[in-house]
């Protein structure tokens, strides 16, 4: 992989000073022309190749997050259990979200499910260990909280999730649509804005430093791959009724859900 990128640096290098060359002329000749475009195409090729390698290692980097997954919960399911601080688990969470896949397809191809904010398919069933979004019941209503699937009964249609407050670890059975899949690739606004909510749309939100999903307006989407929404979050002690804007990861922000009466 850096083989091929140092290749194409070189080829930007050439192209470049062939550039140069043909402004200190005054004139672009028709050797210079010929020669300029068998650059150009020499570092398509060279780009192309680096896309490729990048892929590659992409596509073990995954691989390797997967192995380590399993083997947490093979250990989790042999009765080791995993003892947290709650700050280092916030600090996991974060991190869990800055390092899920930025989405880059190829020219002309839409994001897929679960990309920033396009949602999952109807048939899609997330995966043992996989973090959803969860309805439970509190003490006076329902929210959202972060958990973790341990299984799916497909005759029941109905989830077993963990609470993902280490302090919790509650197990609720919840229907289908009481589970949200969380993005599993971040969207690129420059690329795929349609793949992100839009400044003024209400959404949940996990308020930071917790795991429960709060309702809230994003007041603006992330610029780069590597920002964060700004989110407002319904708050009454507020004048305006709002928070400041807060931070919060593509990962951990998800679509304002109706709930049907008599459900």
């Amino acid at each position: 992989m850096e083989s091929a990128r140092k290749t194409a640096e070189v080829g930007f290098e050439d192209i470049n000073s062939q550039h140069a060359n043909v402004e200190s002329e005054g004139v672009l000749s028709v050797s210079a022309q010929g020669k300029l475009l068998k650059s150009y195409n020499q570092a398509i090729a060279d780009a192309d190749r680096e896309e490729e390698e990048l892929r590659k290692a992409l596509e073990k980097i995954y691989k390797i997050r997967n192995l380590r997954n399993e083997m947490r919960l093979a250990a989790r399911q042999n009765g080791n259990k995993e003892n947290i601080r709650r700050a280092a688990h916030m600090k996991m969470l974060k991190m869990n979200a800055m390092t899920i896949p930025l989405w880059v397809g190829v020219d002309g191809e839409e994001p897929p499910p679960l990309c920033g904010s396009v949602p999952a398919d109807s048939s899609y069933v997330a995966a043992v260990g996989d973090m959803v979004a969860a309805l439970v019941k509190g003490p006076e209503d329902e929210n959202w909280i972060l958990a973790e699937v341990v299984s799916y009964n497909q005759t029941s249609g109905k989830y077993d999730v963990d609470d993902i407050d280490e302090e919790q670890k509650d197990r609720h059975t919840l229907s289908k649509r009481k589970i949200i899949p969380l993005p599993v690739w971040r969207a690129n606004y420059e690329l795929n804005p349609d793949a992100l909510y839009e400044k003024g749309t209400t959404v949940n939100a996990i308020y930071p430093q917790t795991t429960c999903f709060y309702k809230g307006v994003i007041k603006e989407p992330p610029q780069t791959p590597s920002d964060d929404y700004e989110v407002l979050f319904e708050d009454p002690s507020y004048a305006d009724g709002y928070s400041p804007p807060l931070n919060v990861a593509q990962r951990y922000v998800i679509p304002i859900i109706e709930k049907k009466k008599g459900k």
